[in-house]
């Protein structure tokens, strides 16, 4: 039997030969009838140790209970859209601006979308072969050993743990836009009770959820790229038809340290950390793989729309704002340098309020708020089935395997909300300390994790070369 056969989701796994059995993709039998068992569990090919005498209140709490396949196309195409989507697109970006001017940045997030969706690729090539509750590290396991799998589990657990407090203190200090006079505490309290609410029911409702707030997200950063094009060509109240002249005052490419050719190297290096930090790749897309319906039609369509949202929303939109906006604006200068990270640290307002429309940035506002709780949500649901996934492994406390009988991992939820609990670190230290530590951390993590994925998706074509060379010999 062919390799190319056993992609199909028709096929039988009990026809391999003995020449099969012993290469790649047999190391551990992948269940190929997917629709057959969407509505049950999403993973029962591994083993869990049951737990039916339990009886009372913990009968609905088993190890032996599984997450199921719930989520619809509908759902996962718009987290694939607008999952990802947070307070770095509409404020951080301000930031990679000034520092490196308009061209730096427009180039900057031009190089490192085209790294993202090559990347992006790699993992809807693994996560489309083997689409579980974390495929890419599945993957890392069947390709290097188990070490290299733990390891890049934890690193995957960690990056999406420490992006939760961010949004949620992004969260905060957007509501300080308008008013400052109350304790954080209260909105920490709110969205992380929201979080839970979303992720310890049903998966369901975080599908749902996502999928009403990616529609606001998409809204809003096609609203602003229709605003960009109106604006630039003279429909603002002073009818002034700007065009390019933000774009090309005072330089297109800034020096960030130093002056000269060095500076404006550095300047475009500054610009591309902060492109790392805002463009996210397709990891939070495959972490639903495991709980998606037909996932293997599912994941297929669902990662063919991240291009668009790479080209439209995060290439857009860093010509956007170079175009709305000078570099040494002094509103955006004096945001960054008094550390402020609310809405008019958002280049997107800052124009709408040197053109004196009124009302308008609060709408902005509303809808930044909602992408950052929406991405909080999203690096929420895959911090907790990354939990899971790790216990089923066995590098994890197996405690983490138990689940409701609607398939959520409840203890792995709890052990997550410990990391959203790091946002109250907002109410000893200045909100911007607290999100440059976090950034940095992030950023480390996710640049690692890249290197994992691109190694296994190297050693995953070295595999599946050697086997189809095998299956010529066969036939």
């Amino acid at each position: 039997m062919m390799f190319g056969n056993t992609l199909k989701k028709d096929s039988s796994f009990e026809e391999k030969t003995e020449n099969e059995k012993s290469s790649f993709a047999s190391d551990t039998d992948i269940p190929v009838h997917y629709e057959d068992a969407s509505e049950n569990d999403s993973d029962s090919y591994y083993p869990t140790d049951s737990s039916s005498d339990r009886s009372g209140f913990f009968a609905n709490f088993k190890t032996d209970y599984k997450t199921k396949r719930t989520l619809e196309q509908r759902h996962i195409q718009l987290i694939a859209i607008g999952g990802s989507i947070g307070t770095g697109l509409f404020v951080t970006i301000g930031t990679g601006l000034a520092h490196a001017g308009p061209g730096s940045l427009f180039v900057a997030f031009f190089f490192w979308t085209t790294v993202i969706l090559l990347l992006t690729s790699a993992v809807a090539e693994m996560v489309c072969y083997l689409p579980t509750s974390s495929p890419f590290i599945d993957m890392a396991g069947r390709a290097v050993d188990e070490a290299f799998e733990c390891a890049a589990g934890w690193n995957f657990f960690l990056m999406e743990a420490f992006y939760i407090p961010f949004e949620i203190t992004a969260c905060n200090t957007m509501i300080h836009f308008w008013r400052d006079d109350y304790s954080p505490a209260i909105t920490f309290v709110v969205q992380i009770a929201l979080y839970i609410a979303f992720n310890i029911y049903t998966v369901k409702w975080y599908g749902e959820s996502e999928f009403y707030l990616s529609i606001t997200k998409l809204i809003l950063c096609i609203a602003l790229l229709f605003f960009t094009f109106i604006t630039m060509v003279g429909g603002n109240p002073q009818h002034d038809a700007f065009g390019f002249r933000n774009f090309n005052h005072p330089d297109p490419f800034l020096p960030y340290l130093d002056s000269g050719a060095l500076g404006q190297f550095e300047g475009f290096f500054a610009a591309v950390s902060k492109a790392c930090f805002v463009c996210v790749s397709g990891e939070y897309l495959s972490m639903v793989a495991g709980e998606a319906k037909n996932p293997r039609n599912t994941m297929k369509n669902s990662f063919k729309t991240v291009i668009y949202r790479l080209a439209l929303f995060y290439i857009g939109g860093a010509l956007s704002v170079g175009i709305l906006v000078a570099s040494n604006d002094p509103q955006l200068l004096a945001s960054i340098s008094s550390g402020k990270s609310d809405a008019s640290a958002s280049p997107y307002v800052i124009a709408i309020q040197n053109m004196g429309i009124k009302g308008l940035p609060s709408v902005v506002n509303v809808v930044i708020i909602l992408s950052a709780f929406s991405a909080g949500n999203s690096y929420y649901y895959c911090a907790s089935r990354q939990l899971y996934s790790l216990a089923k492994k066995g590098f994890a406390p197996k405690c983490f395997l138990i689940c409701s009988k609607e398939g959520i991992p409840v203890l792995a939820v709890g052990f997550t909300t410990i990391f959203a609990l790091l946002s109250l670190l907002q109410l000893g230290k200045s909100s911007t300390v607290v999100l440059n530590w976090i950034v940095s951390l992030f950023v480390s993590l996710q640049v690692s994790s890249f290197g994992v994925w691109s190694s296994q998706w190297v050693i995953f074509h070295l595999k599946v070369v050697s086997m189809l060379t095998i299956s010529f010999f066969i036939i």
